[in-house]
């Protein structure tokens, strides 16, 4: 099966049967972007700040709320208000990776509140279908259908051992919950060329570890160009480091959101000439 990524986000939109991504993609149309920066801040005061700077060239903030030292209800409005007045959405990149009663009582509740504020969470099938099963039970009993699961399905940290079967048991659980689970977190498109898909099939692709001019660094971390991840079928690029913390970031982020539509954009013109 040809893959949907050979499309744009205007026609993957029409259709989808995940409404958090006919969003996403409206989104990314709009504002001409498929950057995710992942703001890896340890201050509210610092996260909303480049939030909010930021804010108008990107398509969706991933955050790590537990890095925060000062976490609180003015975090989650801050959050909130900045979305909502740059449109684009909140994705807490928190990795559940438990057995589905605790996943769901840290989805919902505990200190850090994320199903109030994350449009989009992550998890990791580590511990079998029970967490994403517990997620979207949380997703659908709650009827707030914009509301999105990413399944880790592979990682750029040298020597992950999410590969293999790992990943395609990723794929096979993302089909059970269509409803909930709208893609992965991942190097590359993977479910067009897995058994089993179907044509109407269309998970996003979200791929870490996009760099403009690093290859990696001392801690593992390898990097793709937004050249490279977007040749692969991704949809959204997430950078960090290479953006917030560049010595002006307004200039970087610009660059980012460049560079990647124009990948996206040849992509497409590729599949439509």
């Amino acid at each position: 099966m040809a893959s949907k990524s050979t499309l744009s986000y205007s026609q993957r939109a029409k259709g989808h049967a995940n409404p958090l991504v006919r969003k996403l993609f409206a989104i990314a149309e709009e504002k001409k972007t498929n950057v995710v920066l992942s703001a890896d801040l340890t201050t509210t005061k610092e996260l909303l700040a480049i939030a909010d700077s930021l804010g108008p060239y990107i398509a969706v903030l991933k955050t790590h709320i537990d890095i925060l030292s000062d976490f609180s209800e003015q975090t989650i409005q801050g959050l909130l208000d900045v979305a909502k007045r740059h449109n684009f959405l909140l994705f807490e990149d928190r990795k559940f990776v438990d057995i589905g009663n605790t996943v769901q009582k840290q989805y919902k509740g505990g200190a850090l509140r994320i199903y109030e504020w994350a449009d989009i969470v992550n998890a990791s099938i580590l511990a079998g279908e029970g967490i994403i099963q517990a997620l979207d039970q949380v997703v659908n009993d709650s009827g707030d259908a914009e509301r999105g699961i990413l399944i880790l399905a592979e990682m750029t940290s040298k020597g992950s051992l999410a590969v293999g079967e790992y990943t395609r048991a990723s794929v096979e659980i993302a089909r059970k919950y269509p409803k909930s689970v709208m893609g992965f977190v991942s190097t590359k498109e993977l479910s067009s060329h897995s058994p089993n898909s179907a044509p109407e099939e269309d998970f996003v692709v979200f791929t870490t570890g996009v760099n403009i001019s690093s290859k990696g660094d001392a801690l593992g971390q390898q990097y793709q160009t937004p050249t490279t991840a977007m040749e692969g079928g991704s949809d959204f690029l997430i950078a960090g480091r290479g953006i917030y913390a560049a010595e002006d970031p307004v200039t970087a982020v610009r660059q980012y959101q460049k560079a990647g539509w124009e990948a996206y954009e040849r992509r497409i013109a590729r599949t439509s000439g």
